[in-house]
């Protein structure tokens, strides 16, 4: 199952059990619109850690890191990263990628924290 909730400036992508023959679709167009949200935002990803792309989807997740780069640097003022297995390697690889806070964790719980502290206005 693949989800994008945005709640105000809270933008929350999960890609959870059970999975779908449509989610590695419903994930792209997902990661589609959050490379056209255009106010600021916060990114909370949540992963179950079953769902896989195939070699074209990894491919075109890698277009649009490599495309949306800017715009999610100038927009998204933090991101969580809600997996099994989350750890500090992981959170090194995404900010070699995006310039924001980023954090990689198990918990959902202390990464909605994580992007409490840095919502705007806040």
């Amino acid at each position: 199952m693949v989800d994008l909730e945005i709640d105000e400036s809270l933008l929350t992508l999960r890609f959870l059990p059970p999975y779908a023959e449509t989610d590695e679709r419903d994930y792209l167009a997902a990661l589609a619109r959050v490379g056209e949200h255009d106010a600021p935002f916060e990114l909370l990803t949540v992963f179950g850690g079953g769902g896989k792309l195939s070699v074209a989807g990894e491919r075109e997740q890698a277009l649009w890191f490599k495309a949306t780069r800017g715009h999610i640097s100038a927009r998204c003022r933090a991101v969580a990263i809600v997996r099994p297995g989350a750890n500090k390697k992981m959170e090194e690889t995404f900010r070699k990628l995006w310039p924001m806070p980023l954090v990689a964790l198990e918990d959902e719980i202390a990464a909605r924290a994580f992007l409490a502290e840095h919502r705007g206005g806040a």
